[in-house]
């Protein structure tokens, strides 16, 4: 039988078990694992047989964690989302605003031609649906919460202009995401990188700035 037919009773069967004594295996090892094999097979023909042993597990060490290769990959997904933002954002411009728009702009084209992002948009672009049209998912939540703060420490220091830091923030990530979903597209580029990509995202830069910064209409008489 199919595995995903097999899903609820293997992961039933695997948490019912007693953890395996000794250290714990590290998730990184089995997210490193999983990477690899996303980049290698893609994600539909990934099973979870497939990947403990590749990471060097047992099935059940897998189930314990994950339901299904998917629940794998949106987690492998947010590690590594997690640490492009960590570290996109320069700490040497002068303003929040300056260093806002720049992390950004550094974001979207780092996950834009990403090897893993690319391996899903170009096996398995249906992964990506759900977060589209569904649901929020780790990864946008965590990126707002980056973009809040961001637009906070702008305030208080008068680069970007004073709203809803909850709003300016949504708008931020709704105008950056589809240069990483929709501009390659749009370009014809299968890379998610090149010299029109690069202009596009000097628009983006051009537009996130002026979108954010003090209007002379919100300063006080």
């Amino acid at each position: 039988m199919p595995e995903r037919l097999n899903t609820r009773s293997k992961l039933e069967h695997a948490r019912s078990q007693p953890a395996a004594s000794g250290k714990a295996i590290p998730e990184d090892r089995i997210l490193d694992a999983a990477a690899q094999a996303v980049l290698e097979v893609g994600v539909a023909r990934l099973t979870m047989a497939e990947l403990a042993v590749r990471a060097g597990v047992a099935r059940g060490t897998l189930y314990r964690r994950w339901e299904n290769v998917r629940a794998v990959v949106a987690a492998l997904i947010t590690r590594e989302w997690a640490r492009v933002v960590a570290e996109s954002v320069p700490q040497d411009l002068p303003t929040a605003r300056e260093r806002l728009v720049a992390g950004v702009v550094r974001t979207i084209a780092t996950i834009r031609a990403h090897p893993l992002h690319r391996a899903i948009v170009e096996s398995d672009p249906e992964l990506l649906v759900p977060y589209v049209f569904q649901r929020l998912g780790r990864t946008p939540a965590h990126m707002l919460s980056i973009l809040e703060e961001g637009l906070r420490s702008g305030h208080d220091d008068g680069s970007v202009r004073v709203l809803d830091p909850v709003l300016q923030a949504r708008t931020v990530l709704l105008l950056a995401w589809s240069f990483v979903v929709t501009a390659p597209a749009v370009v014809g580029s299968r890379t998610g990188a090149g010299p029109e990509l690069t202009a596009l995202d000097a628009q983006l830069a051009d537009a996130l700035d002026q979108y954010l910064a003090p209007r002379p209409e919100d300063s006080p008489a």
